[in-house]
């Protein structure tokens, strides 16, 4: 299999409401077009920046369809089908495939602790639902499963698993799934606050939460490491940190911030649901101090 369409910056794609909060088809398809224009290699769909455990079933699919109608074809799209039960799971990866999405993704079962042999269970019924390939995701801080490497060596032998999305905050995690997958599997790195150093020690690309908020600033970050320029590399890496910062000291959740950060780039997107929380009062005015953050820093790296 070719993996070079899974190599890039990818967006984790955000959940798309109309002003009554409810998925809406045009803001979603303002959104893709707003980062299909900005060069992004491809979209992660219906993941936590999507606000998925937060929508039912019908929410998701019609997400799904939406972003498929407007890029299919034109960026790589990875579908998130991870749900509270192996059922729901297997309706959305069913449904993604009928729309001709490229892989799957999950993150593990929630809720409940259990054992890894249900973990693996879940997962390998998602995949075996599907002829689309598999990508693992690891974000032990929001799910409290973390994926160890003797796991994660009995999920690679299934052929159709060909990455893991590691958002785990330890490097070396990085290090160690590629050590044990080999060259022909991809490592996407999580973490936003180590894309750089994620990419040095192993991971083949990125899939990042904060990434449609300022994909210049990250596409420039894999300029600089692609092409060897690892002190340019460090620096914008140390500006984006600065702004992912902020984009977590307003009152309301980041993905708010982020929202209203688009709004004002031209790109409505509604807000949050509940119980996360909207940015409001006197923090709205400091998503503009933000905007110029973001602003300063692609101006200072344009060549």
């Amino acid at each position: 299999m070719n993996l070079e369409k899974y190599k890039g910056i990818i967006p984790a794609f955000y959940a798309c409401y109309d002003d009554a909060g409810e998925v809406s088809e045009s803001r979603t398809k303002d959104l893709c077009n707003y980062l299909f224009e900005k060069g992004v290699k491809g979209l992660y769909v219906g993941g936590s920046s999507g606000e998925c455990i937060y929508q039912n079933l019908e929410e998701r699919k019609a997400t799904l369809k939406y972003v498929a109608e407007a890029l299919k074809g034109k960026l790589t799209l990875i579908a998130h089908v991870g749900a509270p039960s192996t059922r729901e799971s297997v309706t959305l990866a069913k449904y993604a495939e009928e729309l001709g999405y490229d892989a799957l993704s999950a993150i593990p079962p929630i809720y409940f602790k259990l054992p890894d042999s249900s973990v693996i269970k879940y997962w390998t019924e998602i995949m075996e639902s599907t002829e689309l390939p598999f990508i693992i995701y690891n974000i032990p801080q929001t799910t409290g499963y973390n994926l160890t490497v003797s796991t994660f060596k009995r999920l690679i032998e299934n052929k159709k698993v060909i990455g893991v999305k590691n958002s785990s905050m330890p490097v070396m995690d990085i290090e160690r799934f590629k050590a044990a997958a080999g060259e022909d599997f991809i490592v996407f790195n999580g973490p936003d606050e180590q894309y750089v150093s994620g990419r040095l020690i192993g991971a083949d690309s990125g899939i990042g939460g904060t990434y449609a908020a300022m994909p210049e600033l990250l596409l420039k970050a894999e300029e600089f490491v692609a092409t060897g320029n690892f002190e340019q590399a460090r620096n914008i890496q140390r500006d984006i940190n600065d702004i992912i910062i902020a984009l977590c000291s307003l009152n309301g959740h980041m993905y708010s911030t982020i929202k209203e950060l688009l709004k004002l780039r031209g790109v409505n997107i509604g807000s949050v649901r509940g119980p996360l929380e909207p940015v409001t009062g006197e923090d709205l005015n400091k998503v503009e101090e933000i905007r110029d953050m973001i602003d300063n820093a692609i101006r200072k790296y344009e060549m």
